[in-house]
C-alpha cells in the first residue's frame, strides 16, 4: 500500500523535471541561433529542435539525438496500443440486461456507488436509462405502424440522445475503473496465478488500495458479467507481454524460471 501511494508520487515529479528539459534546449536555441529560432517559433515551433540539432550539432550528436527520438516513438507506440485495450468499450457491458441486474441487485448498487465519480451521474441513472431506452423502442415499434406526430418524432429524438449519453457516461465510469487494474497487476508479485485468484486469494488489500472496491464487490460485479472476462483475457495478456519486452528490454528478467502466464480467469504457457 505504501509503494502504490509514493509511487505515483516520485514518478510524477520526475517526469516533471524531464519536461524542463527540451525547454531550456530551445532557449539555448534562441541564443545560439537567434534569427532562424525567432523565424521557426513563428512558422513552426516543433522544427526549433531538430534545426538545432542539424545545424548546430556535430554527427554523434545527431545520431543520438534522432536515435533517441525513433527509440521512444516505438516504446510510446506499444505503450499506446496496451493502452487501448484497457479502454476499450468492448471491456465492459452496459446493455439493459447487465443494468437491470445491477438495478435489481441492492449489493451490486453499492458497489458501483463505491466506483470512482460514479455519484456525479446521479442516484437514478441506471433506472433513467432503462426506462428511456425501453420508451424509445416502444415509440420505434409505433413509427412502424403508424406515423407519428412531429411531438413525438422531437421526443423520440430527445429521449435517444439523452440515454445514449448517459449509458456512455456509465461506460466510462466502469472503464476508468478497469484502467487501474493493470496499476495492480504491475505491483503484485504473482505471474502465474490467474489475476481473478490474485485479486480475491492473495492480494485483496493492494486491491482495494489500488481500485477502492473490496474483493467481494469485484467478484459481484464480475457474476452479473458487467465486466467481459474473454476480453479481459486479452487485455491481462497483453499487459503480460509488455511488461516481461520492457524489462526484458532493459537486460532485467523479472521472474526466473517463468513458465506460465496467469490471465483473468485462465493461465497460457509462455511462448
Amino acid at each position: 500500500a505504501r509503494t502504490a501511494r509514493i509511487g505515483p508520487i516520485l514518478g510524477g515529479l520526475l517526469y516533471l523535471l524531464f519536461a524542463f528539459v527540451p525547454m531550456f534546449v530551445v532557449t539555448d536555441a534562441v541564443i545560439v541561433m537567434p534569427e532562424t529560432a525567432q523565424e521557426l517559433l513563428k512558422d513552426d515551433p516543433q522544427k526549433v529542435l531538430p534545426t538545432l540539432v542539424m545545424e548546430r550539432m556535430p554527427l554523434a550528436l545527431q545520431i543520438a539525438f534522432f536515435g533517441a527520438l525513433l527509440s521512444a516513438i516505438m516504446s510510446t507506440a506499444s505503450a499506446t496500443l496496451l493502452a487501448r485495450k484497457w479502454e476499450s468499450a468492448l471491456l465492459v457491458n452496459v446493455d439493459n440486461g447487465t443494468l437491470r441486474r445491477i438495478l435489481d441487485n441492492p449489493e451490486a448498487m453499492a458497489a458501483v456507488k463505491r466506483i470512482e465519480g460514479w455519484r456525479a451521474l446521479g442516484d437514478n441513472v441506471i433506472e433513467t436509462i432503462i426506462n428511456k431506452s425501453e420508451k424509445v423502442k416502444a415509440l420505434k415499434q409505433k413509427a412502424k405502424d403508424e406515423a407519428l406526430s412531429t411531438k413525438e418524432k422531437k421526443e423520440l429524438s430527445a429521449e435517444e440522445r439523452e440515454y445514449k449519453s448517459q449509458r456512455k457516461l456509465v461506460q466510462e465510469k466502469l472503464i476508468k475503473f478497469a484502467t487501474r487494474i493493470p496499476a495492480f497487476m504491475y505491483l503484485t508479485d504473482f505471474r502465474e496465478n490467474t489475476l481473478q485468484d490474485v485479486i480475491t486469494k492473495l492480494e485483496p488489500e493492494l486491491f482495494l488500495t489500488v481500485t477502492g472496491l473490496t474483493v467481494q464487490d469485484f467478484h459481484l460485479l464480475v457474476r452479473l458479467k458487467v465486466f467481459n472476462t474473454e476480453q479481459m483475457n486479452q487485455a491481462v495478456f497483453a499487459f503480460r507481454r509488455y511488461e516481461d519486452a520492457s524489462l526484458c528490454y532493459t537486460g532485467i528478467e523479472s521472474h526466473d524460471g517463468l513458465t506460465h502466464y496467469g490471465l483473468y480467469d485462465t493461465v497460457v504457457a509462455k511462448i
